[in-house]
C-alpha cells in the first residue's frame, strides 16, 4: 500500500512539473488556464485520497490538502504517511550509512529543533526541558497558544517575552551539526535544506538563499499581522528588548518577526520546491525533529520509495523503518556526526569550516 500511494504521489508531481506548474508561478489568467483548472482539479483528487483530518486540542476539526498552496502550519499532511517507525527494518552500521552519504550527490536535509540544542537552544516538546514545557509563567490556555496567530492578535505579550529572550544575536552560536549540512553543500552534495529552525544559526554559517528553505518564517524580517505592511527588523528588536509591544503605525496591529505561526500559510517556495527535490534526491538526511509538525514533517514521506533516507536524532520517529534503505544514527546528534564525518575523513575539513566562519563572527562582532 506504502508503495501504491508513493507511486501515486510521483505520478500527480510529474504531471504538474510536465504542465510547468510545480516550481512555476503560473498565472490563472494565462492563456493555460483551462490546462491549470484542470490539473487542479486532477491534483485535488489524489490529494484528497492522502488528506488526513486533524483535531488540535479542543479546536474544531481541520482539513488541508498537501496539494493546497496555502497550506498551513498544523499537525496535518503533506505527502503521504509511510507507516510506523520500525527500528528491526533500519541499518545502523556506520560503515554502511558512510558509504551511502559517501556516493550521494543530491542530497534534500529537513532538520527540526534538535538540530540547535547543542547551542543551547532548548527544543519545543522535550520533557522538563522543552519550550513548551517551560511556558507556565505566561498563563496560556496551552503551550502552543504563544505560536498561534489568532491568540498572538490579542494577546502578543508572551510571544514577545519569548522573543526578546531567544531573538538571534551574540547569545547562540552554531554547531557541528549546523556545519555538517554546510560541509555537506561545499562537497557539492547538497541540493536542498529544509529548516523548521527560527533561530538564525543556519544563516551564521553561510547559507545562500538557493540553499535553504526556511519553511517556518524568519526573524530577519517582521510585519503587520493584520495589513502585512513591512516593519524594521531593527526597531522591532529594540522594542521587544524594552518591554515594549510593537504595533504597527497605519493600522495599530501587532508586530511580530516574519515567523510562521500555527494558523498562517508557509511560504509558497516551501510547496514549490520541496516535492520536485525530494523526487530527484538519491538521500535524504533527516535531523533534529520530532516529525510531529507539519506540513514540514512530510517532507520525510516525499523522496521514492526506494530511496535511501538517514535518520540523525536523539529517537526513532516518523516512518523510518518502513522503507528498504532506511537508516539511522540515534543518540547524541553531536556525537553521531563526530563519528559520521570520521568515517568520511571530513574531520579536519568540519573543524576548519567551524574555526573559519566563527573567526569571522568575531570579527562582526
Amino acid at each position: 500500500l506504502d508503495s501504491l500511494l508513493q507511486e501515486i504521489k510521483i505520478t500527480q508531481t510529474m504531471i504538474l512539473k510536465s504542465l510547468g506548474i510545480l516550481g512555476c508561478h503560473v498565472c490563472a489568467q494565462s492563456r493555460n488556464s483551462n490546462v491549470l483548472q484542470q490539473t487542479r482539479n486532477f491534483s485535488s483528487i489524489i490529494a484528497n485520497f492522502g488528506a488526513k483530518t486533524i483535531s488540535n486540542r479542543n479546536f474544531s476539526a481541520k482539513t488541508i490538502s498537501n496539494s493546497d498552496f496555502s497550506a498551513k502550519r498544523y499537525r496535518s499532511s503533506f505527502g503521504f504517511s509511510g507507516g510506523g517507525a520500525d527500528l528491526s527494518n533500519i541499518e545502523r552500521d556506520l560503515d554502511n550509512i558512510a558509504e551511502r552519504l559517501s556516493k550521494s550527490s543530491n542530497i534534500v536535509v529537513m532538520a527540526g529543533a534538535g538540530l540547535s540544542t547543542a547551542s543551547g537552544i532548548p527544543d519545543f516538546r522535550s520533557p522538563n526541558t522543552g519550550i513548551y514545557a517551560n511556558l507556565a509563567k505566561f498563563n496560556l490556555p496551552y503551550p502552543e497558544a504563544i505560536f498561534e496567530i489568532d491568540y498572538f492578535k490579542n494577546n502578543p505579550g508572551p510571544f514577545n517575552t519569548w522573543a526578546k529572550e531567544f531573538f538571534p544575536g551574540v547569545n547562540y552560536l552554531p554547531n557541528k551539526g549546523h556545519y555538517f549540512i554546510k560541509l555537506l553543500d561545499e562537497q557539492g552534495k547538497l541540493c536542498k535544506y529544509f529548516t523548521q529552525n527560527v533561530d538564525g544559526l543556519d544563516r551564521l554559517v553561510g547559507f545562500q538563499d538557493d540553499k535553504i528553505v526556511e519553511a517556518h518564517g524568519t526573524f530577519n524580517s517582521a510585519s503587520c499581522v493584520n495589513c502585512k505592511q513591512s516593519y524594521p527588523v531593527d526597531k522591532l528588536r529594540e522594542e521587544l528588548l524594552r518591554d515594549v509591544n510593537p504595533t504597527c503605525p497605519s493600522c495599530k496591529g501587532n508586530v511580530k518577526p516574519d515567523l510562521v505561526f500555527f494558523g498562517e500559510a508557509l511560504p509558497r517556495r516551501f510547496f514549490d520546491e520541496a516535492e520536485i527535490d525530494c523526487l530527484f534526491a538519491d538521500l535524504l538526511i533527516c535531523i533534529g525533529t520530532s516529525l510531529e509538525v507539519y506540513p514540514f514533517a512530510g517532507i520525510v514521506d516525499a523522496p521514492r520509495h526506494d530511496t535511501p533516507r538517514l535518520l540523525i536524532n536523539y529517537d526513532l520517529v516518523g516512518s523510518f523503518g518502513a522503507r528498504p534503505q532506511d537508516c539511522a544514527l540515534l543518540g547524541d546528534i553531536q556525537l553521531s556526526i563526530d563519528a559520521l564525518c570520521k568515517k568520511l575523513d571530513w574531520s579536519d575539513q568540519l573543524q576548519e569550516l567551524q574555526l573559519e566562519t566563527e573567526m569571522g563572527l568575531n570579527d562582526i562582532k
